[in-house]
């Protein structure tokens, strides 16, 4: 038996500590193509804390909804850590929320390269915190996940809610 299986859904423990923070979200999305934002409002009460999702698929979504640099994109790529930084930072600015998370990879089955494999994902996390603080930040990590393209967007979304999570409990132990 999985010893975590009593343990509520991540979507459900987020979405508790943004309750209880009395804190918002709003997600940008590329590879994981909505999911994030799906699993966020499976939980009932969601609009409590949840804004939007945008599903930015393509170059030039990511420049006409969030404003990434045509240059980050030319330079780094999409499936980046510049570019899920740039998302992360958007969503959360252009929602006014105290979160924005961001998804960017590669789900394949097609589409990867010897640098950036199949399974690869950028996961942002930027929180705004109170104007004249400079504490506003954002943290990026790079991860790679196996399995069919469902498999790999399903692992990625919960990968991204996970980090989330862990952002919000540390900024409440501050």
């Amino acid at each position: 038996m999985d010893q975590f299986a009593s343990e509520p859904p991540v979507e459900r423990r987020v979405g508790e500590a943004l309750r209880e923070a009395d804190e918002t979200l709003a997600v940008a999305e590329s590879c994981t193509g909505g999911l994030v934002g799906s699993l966020v409002t499976d939980v009932p009460g969601s609009s409590d804390y949840f804004d939007r999702s945008l599903v930015t698929y393509s170059y030039d979504a990511k420049r006409a909804e969030l404003a990434v640099p045509r240059e980050t994109l030319d330079e780094h790529g999409a499936v980046s850590a510049h570019v899920a930084r740039a998302m992360a930072r958007a969503v959360r600015d252009t929602a006014d929320t105290d979160w924005g998370v961001a998804t960017t990879g590669v789900a394949g089955p097609g589409g990867g390269t010897e640098a950036t494999p199949v399974g690869t994902v950028f996961v942002g996390v930027a929180h705004a915190a109170p104007w004249g603080t400079l504490e506003s930040g954002c943290a990026v990590t790079r991860h790679e996940f196996d399995g069919d393209r469902r498999a790999v967007k399903e692992q990625i979304a919960r990968c991204a809610l996970s980090e989330l999570e862990a952002a919000v409990a540390e900024r409440q132990e501050v």
